[in-house]
């Protein structure tokens, strides 16, 4: 079972650019590919996909953003029946966030497969729907170990028909301690099946899940690049006692939209906080001590843009995947050059710019050295003192986050919300930001000037035909 076959691709220029016409996918997949504007595969994708279609195991490193989520997708609904009600595949992930993501991209693929039935089993909601709905039968699950644990003791979640076990972020899963629940979970598989683990970086506990129940596994490691001229990394050396002050010194000279600031500690997150607040910056921070949905809460705000900067450790940051970053901030340097980079990957996406900025003490210069050894890079070093802070206006962020009470239970959905405001209300469109519908409550952003009265007026008026209640965050 322990035999890993060393498949090291390395060089995306091999791989970019490959059509998915080469691959045995049905002609309703390809098309829906086509539908889905999914015209040449990652490298992620062309190294992982044929290997995974023909039914090998996998360790593929690679990271958020990357298109892994399709490599796996693609594989396990080629491996489904659609006229078996029971569950084929399932997808074990850290966060919540991450399972609805990927729920989403299966789904998407999944349009032209009939009727297919995707389930997400996580924590932060009640059990009884959840047993509901696997009593009528589903295809595949996603969910996050704990919660696949609970219904496995419990009996509501059979897996004798499983043929796919995907570990998506499989490092983040053990860095959070799930290493257990996966063992726990993969032994009661049926071990005629095939396993599909991604992982953006490759701690001693991958090959120790892989030993364990993967068979001959075919690996597969993507260096991973970013593009120099998109991402800016910029270093300043200050002192441990001034650490904390720098990062606001740092906001207000570059002021970025949003921020993302590490913290190697929860501590120092906390620490932090306190300070940004003192400056007037509207910060919030991810920790493991929140519940669910706090931790909805503050990630809705961050990806709205309704807050200026948030403040996590690399624990708490895991599975997200905000778009339009304008910057990440290492108040700490971390002691893993591949944690570095794939911290600062998180900006600079798709065809937008970022800014990496790190404060390093004087004891950080060994690990500087080991990240530039890693990324072939030559750090830019600036000094604090040539910070300009020409403009003095305080960092405020664009918008606000109205909370809706209602969500999808009340069958509340975006378009509803944008009717309400855009209709009676009498706002533009161009006001309105990201609508997040939950279970129970719904999250409108609104441009920072109309707050007040769009509570006002949402209040007076009506959603889907009914009285809401609402208030800002």
């Amino acid at each position: 079972m322990n035999n890993i076959k060393q498949n090291p691709f390395s060089a995306p220029e091999d791989s970019a650019g490959r059509s998915f016409n080469e691959l045995p996918l049905s002609p309703g997949m390809q098309e829906t590919l086509q539908q889905l504007g999914y015209l040449t595969m990652t490298p992620i994708q062309a190294a992982s996909l044929p290997a995974a279609l023909a039914g090998q195991d996998l360790i593929a490193q690679a990271k958020t953003g990357s298109g892994k989520t399709a490599a796996f997708a693609l594989s396990l609904l080629t491996r489904l029946n659609p006229r078996r009600f029971a569950v084929q595949a399932m997808v074990l992930c850290p966060t919540r966030e991450l399972a609805d993501q990927v729920t989403q991209e299966i789904r998407r693929l999944a349009r032209s497969c009939d009727n297919i039935k995707i389930m997400t089993l996580c924590g932060g909601s009640t059990m009884r729907p959840q047993i509901a709905s696997l009593e009528h039968g589903a295809h595949i699950v996603v969910g996050t170990p704990g919660r696949i644990m609970d219904h496995m003791e419990r009996g509501t979640l059979d897996l004798s028909a499983l043929n796919t076990l995907v570990l998506d972020e499989a490092d983040r899963m053990l860095d959070m301690g799930f290493y257990d629940d996966i063992v726990y979970v993969a032994k009661r598989c049926p071990a005629d099946r095939q396993t599909l683990l991604f992982s953006a970086t490759y701690p001693d506990g991958i090959a120790k899940l892989a030993r364990q129940f993967m068979c001959n596994p075919q690996e597969i490691k993507l260096l991973e690049q970013h593009e120099t001229s998109k991402i800016r990394q910029r270093f300043y050396e200050v002192s441990n006692e001034e650490r904390l002050e720098a990062v606001g010194a740092l906001l207000r000279h570059y002021r970025p939209v949003s921020t993302l600031a590490f913290c190697n500690t929860k501590q120092q997150c906390r620490a932090l906080l306190e300070v940004l607040h003192a400056q007037g910056i509207k910060a919030l921070t991810l920790n493991g001590d929140l519940e669910q949905r706090e931790r909805d809460q503050v990630l809705i705000q961050f990806a709205n843009r309704s807050c200026s900067v948030l403040v996590a450790t690399d624990v708490a940051a895991r599975g997200l995947d905000i778009a339009q970053l304008e910057a990440v901030i290492n108040v700490d340097v971390t002691p893993d050059p591949e944690i570095h980079v794939h911290r600062i990957g998180r900006t600079g996406r798709a065809d937008q710019d970022g800014w990496a900025l790190s404060l390093c003490g004087p004891s950080d210069r060994h690990r500087i050295t080991s990240i530039a050894k890693m990324t072939g890079n030559i750090p830019e070093w600036h000094e604090m003192s040539a910070l300009l802070n020409e403009d003095e206006s305080p960092l405020i962020p664009p918008m606000v986050t109205l909370q809706i009470l209602g969500g999808r239970k009340e069958k509340i959905r975006p378009g509803d919300v944008l009717g309400a405001l855009t209709g009676d209300a009498g706002f533009t469109r161009e006001q309105v930001g990201k609508i997040t519908v939950t279970d129970f409550t719904t999250y409108v952003a609104v441009v920072r000037n109309i707050a007040s009265e769009a509570v006002r007026r949402l209040s007076a008026g009506k959603v889907k035909g009914k009285t809401v209640k609402v208030r800002a965050l």
